[in-house]
C-alpha cells in the first residue's frame, strides 16, 4: 500500500492495524476491512475490505460477519450472492448483533436468498429492536401496521413507532403523522400528525415534506398557505416524490392559491409522469394536446395518454379512442378506437360507453349491432350520461335493439334534456305531440322515480 493513498493521521493507525490484521487478530482484521470498506483515511478498496473481514468473519467475529454480508448483498469486492448474504447475516444475528439481526429480517421480507417469510421477518426485527435499534423497531411496527407475519395491530403498531420516532428515526415519524391523520388505533388528531410531519421533514424525508405541502395547500390543521404548500412539495418533488410533484403542477395549472404557470405546471408534471405517476401523464397528454404551457403536440399528447392508459387510466383510454376514431395525429383507425373505448368502458367509463354504443350502432370498428348499441348506451345512462341517455331514448323510439317505446323514448329525453343535452330540449316536444296525456304521465313518473334512485347525475360529453 503506497503511504500516498493514507492520510497522514491515519498511517499509524493502519500500520497498526496492519501488523496485528497479519497476525490474526480478529479485530484489527475487522477494522482494517471497515477502513478499506468506508474509504475511512485510507482509499476505498472493497476487494481488500472483503478479504479482512472476510478472515475476521471465519475468526467468529459478529461485526465481520455482517458486514461480510452485506458485501455479498450488494456485490461489492466480491460476486453478489443473497445466499452468501443471508448466511453470513445468520451467523452475527444468532450471535446477537442486532444489525445483522435487522438485515436478516429484511432478507426474510424480501425473499432474498431464502424463502419468503414475513414471520421470520418479524421474528428477526423484533429481536433487533428489542435491543433499541429505531430503524429495526420501524421495521416491527410496519409488520404489525399492514399485517405482515402477525395480524393487523394498530395499538402495536403505534408503539414500536413511537419508541423509532423519539430516538429520531424520520421513517417512524411519518408513519406515526400518518397514524394520526387516519385515526388509525388512535384518535385522529391533525395537530399530532402535523408534530410528527414536521420532525420527519426536517430531517429531509419527501414523504413528510409532501404531507407538510398537503396540509397547507388544503388547510388541513393549519390555516391554508399556498406559499409554504408549494416550498414543502418542491422540497419533496426535488427529491423525486411523484405526488407531490403532481400536486405542484396542479396547484400550478390551476392557479390554486398562486400565480397560474401553466409552463411551470407543464415542468412538473413532466418530472411526475416520468417517474411512472398516472394523473400526471394524463395530465402532461391534455397538455400537449390543447397547447397549455407548451405548443401544441399531437404526437407527445400521444404518447403520454398512450402511457397513461396502459397504466389503466379510462379517461386516457378514452381519449385514446377519440384521437383514433378522428384521426388526430395519427392515421383514423375506428377498430383501435373502438378497442380503446371498450377498455374504458369495461371499467366504467360513461363517455367511452356512450361511443361504443354509437359505434355498435353505425357498426364503426366493430360488428353493426343494435342489442350492443342499446347495452352500452344503458350503462352510460344510468350513470346520468345525457348524450347516452339522449341515443337510448332514440332506440326506444325507433325500436332498434329494443321493443319500441315511446314512453320510455320520451322517459330517457326528459333526463338528457334535465342533464343539459341541448338537443333532448329541442326535439322532446316533439316527441310528447305524439303521446297521450296518460303516456306523459307515465314518463314524468319514470324519470322522477330514476332521479330518486340516481339521485341528480350528469356526465356531459367529454373530449380533449
Amino acid at each position: 500500500m503506497n503511504r500516498q493513498n493514507i492520510s497522514r493521521e491515519n498511517y499509524q493507525t493502519y500500520v497498526w492495524f496492519r501488523h496485528a490484521a497479519e497476525a490474526g487478530n480478529a479485530y484489527a482484521q475487522f477494522n482494517l476491512g471497515l477502513m478499506y470498506k468506508k474509504g475511512d483515511g485510507i482509499e476505498r478498496d472493497y476487494a481488500r475490505a472483503f478479504r479482512w473481514l472476510r478472515q475476521a468473519a471465519l475468526q467468529g467475529l459478529a461485526f465481520a460477519q455482517n458486514h461480510l454480508g452485506a458485501l455479498y448483498y450488494n456485490g461489492r469486492g466480491v460476486q453478489k450472492s443473497d445466499v452468501e448474504a443471508v448466511y453470513w447475516f445468520r451467523h452475527a444475528a444468532e450471535q446477537g448483533d442486532a444489525s445483522a439481526q435487522q438485515n436478516l429480517g429484511q432478507m426474510y421480507k424480501k425473499g432474498r436468498g431464502v424463502e419468503q417469510s414475513h414471520e421470520l421477518a418479524l421474528a428477526w426485527f423484533y429481536r433487533a429492536a428489542e435491543q433499541g435499534v429505531a430503524s429495526a423497531q420501524s421495521l416491527l411496527a410496519e409488520c404489525y401496521l399492514y399485517g405482515r407475519g402477525a395480524a393487523v395491530n394498530y395499538p402495536l403498531a403505534m408503539a414500536w413507532f413511537r419508541k423509532a420516532a423519539v430516538q429520531g428515526d424520520a421513517i417512524a415519524q411519518l408513519h406515526l403523522g400518518m397514524m394520526y391523520k387516519r385515526g388509525l388505533g388512535v384518535e385522529a388528531s391533525a395537530a399530532q400528525a402535523l408534530c410528527w410531519f414536521r420532525q420527519a421533514a426536517a430531517q429531509g424525508n419527501a414523504g413528510a415534506q409532501r404531507e407538510l405541502g398537503l396540509a397547507y395547500a388544503d388547510g388541513l390543521g393549519v390555516r391554508a398557505d399556498p406559499l409554504r404548500a408549494c416550498a414543502w412539495l418542491q422540497r419533496a418533488g426535488d427529491q423525486g416524490d411523484k405526488e407531490s410533484q403532481y400536486k405542484l403542477g396542479t396547484m400550478l395549472a390551476s392557479g390554486q392559491g398562486v400565480e397560474r404557470d401553466e409552463a411551470r405546471a407543464l415542468v412538473w408534471y413532466q418530472r411526475a409522469a416520468e417517474h411512472g405517476h398516472v394523473m400526471a401523464q394524463y395530465n402532461l397528454g391534455s397538455m400537449y394536446a390543447n397547447g397549455r404551457g407548451t405548443e401544441r403536440d399531437e404526437s407527445k399528447a400521444l404518447e403520454w395518454y398512450r402511457r397513461a392508459a396502459e397504466q389503466g387510466a379510462p379517461n386516457a383510454q378514452f381519449n385514446l379512442g377519440v384521437i383514433y376514431a378522428t384521426g388526430q395525429g395519427v392515421p383514423k383507425d375506428e377498430v383501435q378506437a373502438a378497442q380503446w373505448y371498450r377498455i374504458a368502458a369495461e371499467q366504467g367509463d360513461p363517455s367511452a360507453q356512450n361511443n361504443l354504443g354509437v359505434m355498435y350502432a353505425n357498426g364503426q370498428g366493430v360488428p353493426q349491432d343494435d342489442h350492443m348499441a342499446v347495452f352500452w348506451y344503458g350503462q352510460a345512462a344510468e350513470q346520468g350520461h345525457a348524450l347516452a341517455q339522449y341515443n337510448l331514448g332514440g332506440m326506444y323510439g325507433s325500436g332498434r335493439g329494443v321493443a319500441r317505446d315511446a314512453v320510455r323514448q320520451y322517459m330517457w329525453m326528459l333526463l338528457a334534456a334535465d342533464a343539459g343535452d341541448q338537443t333532448a330540449s329541442a326535439n322532446k316536444s316533439i316527441v310528447a305531440r305524439r303521446l297521450t296525456p296518460a303516456e306523459i304521465g307515465s314518463a314524468l313518473d319514470m324519470s322522477r322515480r330514476w332521479v330518486m334512485e340516481h339521485g341528480r347525475l350528469t356526465h356531459v360529453e367529454r373530449g380533449l
